[in-house]
């Protein structure tokens, strides 16, 4: 019989990584090059330039333009997207046959509109918490419940 893979996501806006499960009692390992970060940054750090200025409809007045999009949420959801895209590539793989998302709530967001069908059908449960920076030892106590580490 194939042992049932189970991976859990635990992500943020800015890091991931994958554990792995393989059955009752195996606890959770690091999955091998599934370890991803970018740079936490701020607003400030990512535009350098002052917003631009435009003219007002009515009147001689002049104000600032500001951007359409906050420069962080979009680095975020970015990231979160190329994560989606990296389950996708290995759920097609058959690298993993159930997932578990442990992500803070803005990430878990842009991570489930970013998951393909395929990815969807395979997911557990998600876990709106941000677990990434609690060691891989103590994350069995948040899966409890959901599967036996």
């Amino acid at each position: 019989m194939k042992k049932t893979v189970t991976w859990v996501l635990i992500a943020d806006g800015t890091q991931a990584r994958v554990l792995e499960n393989t059955g009752p009692g195996k606890g959770l390992k690091q999955v091998d090059g599934l370890d991803f970060a970018i740079d936490a940054l701020q607003a400030r750090e990512i535009v350098s330039d002052r917003p631009g200025r435009g003219h007002s409809s009515v009147g001689p007045g002049r104000s600032a333009m500001e951007p359409k999009t906050d420069p962080v949420e979009y680095r975020e959801a970015a990231f979160a997207k190329s994560v989606a895209a990296m389950l996708d590539v290995q759920q097609q793989k058959g690298a993993f046959d159930r997932l578990i998302i442990a992500a803070a709530p803005d990430a878990l967001g842009d991570i489930r509109r970013s998951m393909s069908a395929g990815v969807k059908k395979t997911v557990l449960a998600e876990l709106d918490k941000d677990l990434t920076n609690l060691p891989t030892a103590q994350l069995s106590r948040h899966l409890d419940g959901i599967i036996a580490v």
